[in-house]
C-alpha cells in the first residue's frame, strides 16, 4: 500500500474492466485493468493488482543482466519505453539503474511467452533467447540489447519480439505510395527515407506511420480525390469554399499595409489577390486561394484538413512546425484526440525534398532526434527542422517559411531577406527603433537602395483587431499607435509593434499575454 503513496484500505475485486478506467491506474498511469484490480473508495482511484502487490526488486528474463528496482518517477526516464509493451513508462516502474531499462509492473508480472509462432513472418516456431545483447535482428538489422529476442536454432534466424509483429504493407507520411517490407535490397547506395541513414524501423515510427496494416486492403482505398479549393464562375471570378460571396482577381494594385490575407494573415504587397465583390475586408492571396483543402504532410501520419477557424474556443492556435501563434486558416487533423495544427505556410510545404533560398542542396526532415539541433539561421534549438545530407546545414521551419520579400510603408522598394546583421549595414530596426542585437534574431529585411532595415517582430500571423482567449481570459490585439508606446507589464519593454490588452493589463506579445494571464489566474486561485 505504501508504494502507491496512500494510507487507505484498498478493496480487491473482480472488475472485468467494467468500471470507468478513463484515468487508468493511479500508480503507473497505465490502463486496461484486466480481471483483478484494487480500488480505493475514499480517493476514487483504481490500481493494477500487479502495481499494489509488486515486490521492491525483481529479476526478469527480458533483462537478465541486472536486477530491476521499483521506482516512483525514476531519474532520467523521460520517453523511455517499456521493454514488454513498447509504451512510454511513467510514474511507478521497474527500473535498471545501470542500463536505464524500464518495465511497467503490470507488464513485468505477465507470464513470458517462451515460444512464438508468427506464420506471416516466419515458418518455424521461435524460442526466447535471454542472452540477447550480442544478437543482431534479421528483420530490423539492429543490435538492441534491451529488447526481447527470439531465435530459430534450425535456421539461425534472430528477431526482436516487436519486429516479428511489424506490418508488411503500410502508408507513411513521407511517401506518396504504399511501401512494403523486404528482407534485403539489391546492391547500391541506399538511405532511409525518414532519417536519411539506414534504419528499417523508422518507417513504423509514430510520427511517420498511422498504425494501420494495409495487407489485404485494396489500394483504391488510398485514393481520395481532394475537392477543388474554389469554383470558377467566370474569367477572374471565383467562389471560394470558405466564403459566401464571389471573389474577383485583382492585379497591379498599389501596396496598402492594411490589406491582409484572410488565409495566411500576411500583408498583400506582390502578385495577384482575390477580393470579395461585396465585403470590403475579405482579401486572400491568389496563391493562398489555391491551397489544397486536404494535405498529407511529411511531418504527420494522418491527412490534414484546411479549416477557416482553428476549432479551439481560444480563437488562435500554435503551429506544430514553426511554433508561431496564428489566427488565420489552419491545417488540422480531423481525429479529435490528435490536436495537430499547421499554419498555411508550413502546411503548404508538404513533401520532400525541400529547397531553401539561401542553400544550394535539397533539404529533408529528420525526426526522432534525442537532442534539439541548432538552426544555422536563427541559432535557436528546435526538434522540427530541415537537414542537408550533403553539408549538414540545418534550418528550422520558422526560418524556412519566412517570406523572402517584405514591404515597408515608408520605402517604395522591396526589402529582401538577409541572414546576418553585418549585411544590413545598420544597427537598428526602422520600425521598432530597437538595436538589432536586442531582437533575438539573426534574420532581417534590408533595402539595398534606401538602407532600410527591420526585423519581422512578434506574432506576424495574428490578425490585428481581433479578440482571443488566453486561459479563459479575453485578450484583444491592437495595432501599435504612433502616438503611444505603452510598457509591457510582463517584460517591461516598450510595445513597439503590436500590443495586447487583457483586464486592463498591457502585453507586447502573445507570449507575454500568456504570462500575464497565468499570473492573474494564480492570484485569483489564492484569494
Amino acid at each position: 500500500i505504501s508504494k502507491t503513496s496512500i494510507h487507505h484500505t484498498l478493496v480487491s475485486f473482480v472488475c472485468y474492466d467494467e468500471f470507468d478506467d478513463t484515468y487508468g491506474c493511479y500508480a503507473c498511469n497505465g490502463s486496461s485493468f484486466g480481471k483483478e484490480c484494487y480500488y480505493c473508495y475514499q480517493c476514487d482511484r483504481g490500481y493494477h493488482k500487479e502495481c499494489v502487490e509488486s515486490p521492491l526488486q525483481i529479476k526478469h528474463p527480458y533483462h537478465p543482466e541486472h536486477s530491476l528496482q521499483l521506482f516512483h518517477y525514476p531519474p532520467n526516464h523521460r520517453n523511455i519505453e517499456c521493454l514488454c509493451c513498447g509504451r512510454v513508462a511513467k510514474s511507478l516502474v521497474y527500473y535498471c539503474t545501470t542500463c536505464q531499462a524500464i518495465m511497467h509492473p503490470s507488464c513485468a508480472m505477465l507470464p513470458i511467452p517462451f515460444f512464438l509462432n508468427q506464420p506471416k513472418r516466419y515458418d518455424h516456431t521461435l524460442t526466447f533467447f535471454h542472452r540477447q545483447n550480442f544478437l543482431v535482428c534479421d528483420i530490423c538489422g539492429l543490435l538492441r540489447k534491451n529488447d526481447p529476442t527470439y531465435i530459430c536454432a534450425r535456421c539461425n534466424f534472430v528477431s526482436h519480439k516487436d519486429c516479428l509483429y511489424s506490418p508488411r504493407i503500410i502508408k507513411i507520411s513521407r511517401h506518396n505510395h504504399r511501401i512494403s517490407y523486404t528482407s534485403s535490397l539489391r546492391s547500391g547506395d541506399w538511405s532511409c527515407g525518414v532519417c536519411r541513414q539506414i534504419h528499417s524501423r523508422c518507417a513504423t515510427g509514430k510520427d511517420v506511420w498511422d498504425g494501420k496494416e494495409l495487407e489485404g486492403v485494396p489500394e483504391e482505398d488510398d485514393i481520395k480525390q481532394d475537392a477543388r479549393p474554389f469554383e470558377i464562375i467566370s474569367d477572374g471570378v471565383i467562389l471560394y469554399f470558405f466564403h459566401q460571396h464571389h471573389l474577383r482577381l485583382e492585379v497591379n494594385i498599389p501596396y496598402n499595409e492594411n490589406n491582409r490575407c484572410q488565409v495566411c494573415v500576411l500583408p498583400i504587397f506582390e502578385g495577384g489577390f482575390y477580393s470579395c465583390i461585396k465585403c470590403d475586408d475579405y482579401i486572400i492571396h491568389e496563391t493562398c486561394a489555391n491551397a489544397p483543402r486536404q494535405v498529407q504532410h511529411a511531418l504527420y501520419p494522418h491527412p490534414l484538413t484546411l479549416k477557416a477557424k482553428s476549432g479551439y474556443i481560444d480563437n488562435h492556435f500554435i503551429c506544430n512546425a514553426c511554433e508561431r501563434f496564428g489566427s488565420g486558416y489552419v491545417y488540422q487533423c480531423p481525429i479529435g484526440e490528435c490536436y495537430f495544427d499547421l499554419d498555411v505556410r508550413c502546411g503548404a510545404s508538404i513533401s520532400e525534398p525541400f529547397y531553401y533560398i539561401s542553400h544550394e542542396h535539397p533539404l529533408y526532415i529528420a525526426l526522432g532526434r534525442e537532442e534539439k539541433p541548432i538552426c544555422h539561421v536563427c541559432k535557436r534549438k528546435d526538434y522540427k527542422q530541415l537537414n542537408c545530407t550533403t553539408c549538414n546545414f540545418i534550418v528550422c521551419f520558422n526560418c524556412y517559411t519566412l517570406p523572402y520579400k517584405a514591404r515597408y510603408k515608408h520605402d517604395q522598394h522591396f526589402l529582401k531577406l538577409v541572414f546576418e546583421k553585418e549585411a544590413c549595414k545598420k544597427d537598428w530596426c526602422e520600425v521598432c527603433e530597437r538595436d538589432l542585437g536586442d531582437t533575438n534574431t539573426e534574420v532581417f529585411y534590408w533595402c539595398d537602395e534606401c538602407f532600410t532595415t527591420f526585423h519581422l517582430g512578434e506574432d506576424p500571423y495574428m490578425k490585428p483587431g481581433q479578440i482571443f482567449y488566453v486561459m479563459g481570459m479575453e485578450v484583444e490585439d491592437f495595432n501599435k499607435s504612433n502616438l503611444s508606446r505603452p510598457l509591457c507589464e510582463y517584460c517591461n519593454n516598450l510595445c513597439r509593434g503590436k500590443n495586447y490588452k487583457t483586464y486592463n493589463h498591457t502585453a507586447c506579445s502573445m507570449k507575454c499575454a500568456f504570462k500575464i494571464s497565468k499570473d492573474i489566474r494564480e492570484q485569483r486561485l489564492t484569494i
